[in-house]
């Protein structure tokens, strides 16, 4: 009898672990496509300059300088941003590609 409960509880954790891992590795898939657009990317890092036209450059974790034009949504970020720039906090920029291969950041956080 005891037996059998602990082949029940075991069995059903491991469905329950499974099931759960599954369905977090299907968001962390297809997560930005979920909460910011099928066509967006994102990068990380720290953002190491801002400019008055709105632009900023972001130095990712493997040390490359990628510029950023912010668009509407972006701009109510900036305030965020400039704390990001002072205490070099980690920085995560959801942006589209343009057709002439400029950076629009969208969503910065």
């Amino acid at each position: 009898m005891i037996v059998s409960r602990s082949t029940a509880f075991i069995s059903v954790f491991l469905l329950i672990a499974i099931l759960s891992l599954a369905a977090i590795g299907i968001v962390k898939g297809i997560g930005i496509a979920i909460t910011h657009g099928p066509s967006m990317e994102q990068a990380s890092g720290t953002i190491v300059s801002m400019s008055s036209d709105h632009s900023f450059m972001l130095k990712t974790a493997d040390g490359m300088l990628e510029h950023f034009q912010c668009n509407e949504r972006c701009l109510g970020a900036e305030s965020h941003m400039r704390r990001h720039l002072n205490e070099r906090a980690h920085t995560d920029v959801y942006y589209m590609r343009a057709a002439d291969g400029t950076l629009i950041a969208v969503d910065v956080d």
